[in-house]
């Protein structure tokens, strides 16, 4: 009887390859979701915890994400600045209305990755643009459609 064994993939076996997603009007929670699992290179059957055998994900149209119900103005991203008493607040549909609407969602993503040198590492495939514009065309990206994953993924304003 022959034992089983079980694969582990190396750093030389992974094949990365660059995914485009447009972000308008998909929902934040189920996109980073979709996102995250990439990134980690879940959805491959050779995935390995410790090995980052995931892929570039290119977002475009950051600025028109979909939160659901009053999350635009109820969902509230705090930070401290290190001083007593300063802890500051700002609501989602400030920062989406912002200079930096990618900021969101890249939040989103970054809290449903491991916290440690690998989920830096994952991070770091990740490139975000507020508009349609992106400067990856030399990588041909081939497009992710998260709204024809799922009939949730996708709501109208």
């Amino acid at each position: 009887m022959q034992a089983m064994k079980t694969y582990s993939a190396k750093p030389t076996d992974v094949d990365r390859k660059w995914f485009l997603v447009d972000a308008e009007d998909i929902v934040l929670g189920r996109l980073a979701v979709i996102v995250a699992n990439r990134l980690r290179g879940k959805h491959k059957p050779m995935f390995t915890p410790h090995i980052d055998c995931g892929d570039n994900i290119v977002i475009v149209n950051a600025e028109k994400v979909h939160l659901t119900g009053n999350k635009r103005a109820d969902k509230v991203f705090y930070w401290h600045t290190g001083h007593p008493g300063g802890i500051k607040g700002r609501t989602a549909g400030a920062i989406l209305d912002g200079a930096h609407p990618e900021r969101v969602i890249q939040k989103a993503v970054q809290r449903m990755l491991p916290k440690n040198t690998l989920g830096r590492l994952q991070l770091g495939k990740l490139k975000i643009y507020a508009g349609p514009n992106h400067p990856h065309e030399a990588q041909s990206p081939a497009l992710l459609d998260i709204a024809a994953m799922n009939s949730k993924n996708k709501r109208s304003v």
